[in-house]
């Protein structure tokens, strides 16, 4: 059986008829598109997508941090550059 991970689902046919309502509906909340009762992929809201990508680029942000945590500082004099 395949995980839906949404609280709301609707059809394809559902989403077809009115999707504004649809969105309305599922209160800022991410919605599972099913064709044939099986997971065909998810809608957000822009806000919740936004958000999303924010904290993606935050989690790269870290990892980078994280992976240059052990290297040794060059000393630099600003007229050098």
């Amino acid at each position: 059986m395949q995980n839906i991970f949404a609280d709301v689902a609707v059809s394809v046919s559902e989403l077809k008829k009115n999707p504004t309502a649809v969105m309305a509906g599922a209160q800022g909340q991410p919605i599972a598109v099913l064709n044939h009762n099986r997971v065909m992929g998810y809608m957000v809201p822009a806000e919740l997508y936004e958000a999303m990508m924010e904290r993606l680029e935050d989690i790269e942000l870290a990892e980078l941090v994280k992976s240059r945590a052990g290297e040794q500082g060059v000393p630099v004099d600003l007229d050098d550059l």
